[in-house]
């Protein structure tokens, strides 16, 4: 059992205010699932030369100074597009003109300590093992601004509990997915791409499903379509909530054992596990509630 929370807001005022009306969803989640948590958040995205690199470190006393002065002696500094470096515990985030391949292989070689979480334009990543609350506090969730976000907490029923292995799950750029359920075939799946050169972080099930997805959209698909594939490739129970650059996405297996509710009014649109984190939204009495049905895709863009 795991809960999982998304919020897509659609006026000005609502997305200074993303954050603060999430807390409340993620919080009261945090009773299906009390052994790690995170979310992602989405933003006004970046020039197209640019990437935000979300980081982390198991050391909460790492010296990130040093790490970017290591970083400025390897590429330099770019005077037409200096990066930013903003700290947050043993998390940070790096915006870089540089090549996302050129500082993935730069931080494997040299600072190995250092996890890379998420690339993109526009997604910021933070999670980690522990009170979902307490994350929730240590991460600052209710200062945070933009147009949506996706969150997790998880209670591991297959594999280790460990920063890497919580949610949310990113592949590519500015994808991500949390995933309340189970998979049965999560190998079979790795096995196919793995033959196709992608590599895997973990041995959990929900990374095999958000990798297969991202591959299909590189592969050409949009994420519809690839969902489509998703439904005959897939086995196993799930509620799957994707987000993108500026979408969010929500889909549940043939069966629907997992639970799952839409808030949606004019200003925004709320998913949760259950109905009782969603109560405090504004308008909330007056929105248009629904479950989802079984095997169809509801998106909606920001």
């Amino acid at each position: 059992m795991c809960g999982i929370v998304g919020l897509l807001v659609k006026t000005d005022p609502l997305r200074e205010r993303l954050g603060e009306l999430m807390v409340p969803m993620f919080s009261c989640m945090a009773a299906r699932g009390s052994d790690s948590g995170g979310c992602a958040f989405f933003t006004k995205a970046e020039d197209s030369s640019r990437r935000r690199f979300s980081l982390y470190v198991s050391d909460r006393q790492y010296s990130w100074q040093k790490m970017l002065d290591a970083y400025d002696a390897e590429f330099g500094v770019m005077n037409d597009s200096p990066r930013e470096f903003q700290t947050l515990e043993n998390h940070a985030v790096l915006i870089s003109g540089e090549d996302p391949i050129a500082i993935s292989c730069w931080l494997d070689q040299c600072e190995p300590k250092v996890h890379l979480m998420s690339v993109g334009r526009s997604m910021d990543v933070y999670k980690d093992a522990g009170d979902p609350v307490e994350i929730s506090q240590r991460f600052r969730f209710a200062e945070a601004t933009g147009t949506h976000c996706v969150g997790h907490t998880r209670m591991a029923t297959e594999s280790a509990v460990t920063p890497v292995h919580s949610h949310p799950y990113t592949a590519g750029e500015d994808f991500c997915l949390v995933h309340n359920g189970s998979l049965s075939n999560p190998y079979m799946l790795r096995r196919s791409l793995e033959r196709e050169g992608i590599r895997f972080e973990t041995d959990n099930d929900t990374e095999a499903a958000c990798r297969f997805l991202e591959w299909r959209i590189r592969e050409g698909d949009n994420l519809s379509t690839a969902l489509k594939a998703a439904f005959t490739e897939l086995d196993g129970f799930y509620t799957l909530l994707m987000a993108t650059g500026d979408q969010i996405c929500l889909v549940r297996d043939a069966f629907a054992c997992k639970p799952a509710v839409v808030v949606e009014t004019d200003e925004y649109v709320a998913i949760s596990s259950e109905y009782r984190s969603l109560a405090h939204l504004p308008g909330v009495t007056d929105a248009n509630i629904f479950e989802p049905k079984p095997e169809e895709i509801y998106s909606w863009r920001v």
